[in-house]
């Protein structure tokens, strides 16, 4: 069976357009996800391992923020910490969303990370958080810092492990 000129012409106009755009957009909303994650990335440089610090308190609640302009937003937990509201950024919302950290809203939490301020805002930017006497929800080495969403599934099953 021959597929005339006009029927080829028209498939490509149609199809080739359409395929372009799927493309580029899951291409874009890929990328999109981990702009300005990565370890050398800006936000992540803002994470001193040699200031380390400990927070005590309460959550009040989760909020998705984006941290720097260009990326995407992160999940943040607010802590009471004696009637100071502390944000504490956890990670990007495509590696845990509030649900998936198992942490809710009136746990009482402690929390080692590093401040950073952002915007002129102080913000504290989380390693591990700690619920209870076995519970532990870890984004970071607290030795170097090095993020969990950007560790290789090996290396990611060895660190939840520990």
């Amino acid at each position: 069976m021959k597929i005339s000129y006009q029927k080829r012409l028209l498939f490509f106009i149609l199809f080739i357009p359409t395929l372009l755009c799927q493309v580029s957009s899951l291409y874009a909303g890929a990328d999109n996800d981990i702009a300005g994650w990565g370890d050398d990335d800006e936000y992540n440089r803002l994470y001193n391992p040699k200031e380390l610090d400990k927070l005590r308190g309460t959550v009040l609640k989760f909020k998705k923020v984006k941290p720097l302009p260009g990326m995407s937003k992160a999940t943040v937990l607010v802590l009471d910490d004696d009637g100071d509201k502390i944000d504490v950024h956890l990670c990007p919302v495509w590696f845990a969303t509030p649900k998936d950290t198992g942490i809710k809203r009136g746990d009482r939490v402690k929390i080692k990370g590093s401040w950073a301020e952002i915007d002129g805002e102080d913000v504290f930017m989380a390693s591990k958080v700690k619920k209870g006497d076995y519970f532990e929800f870890k984004v970071r080495l607290t030795k170097d810092g090095t993020p969990f969403w950007n560790m290789s599934p090996e290396q990611l099953e060895y660190e939840r492990n520990q």
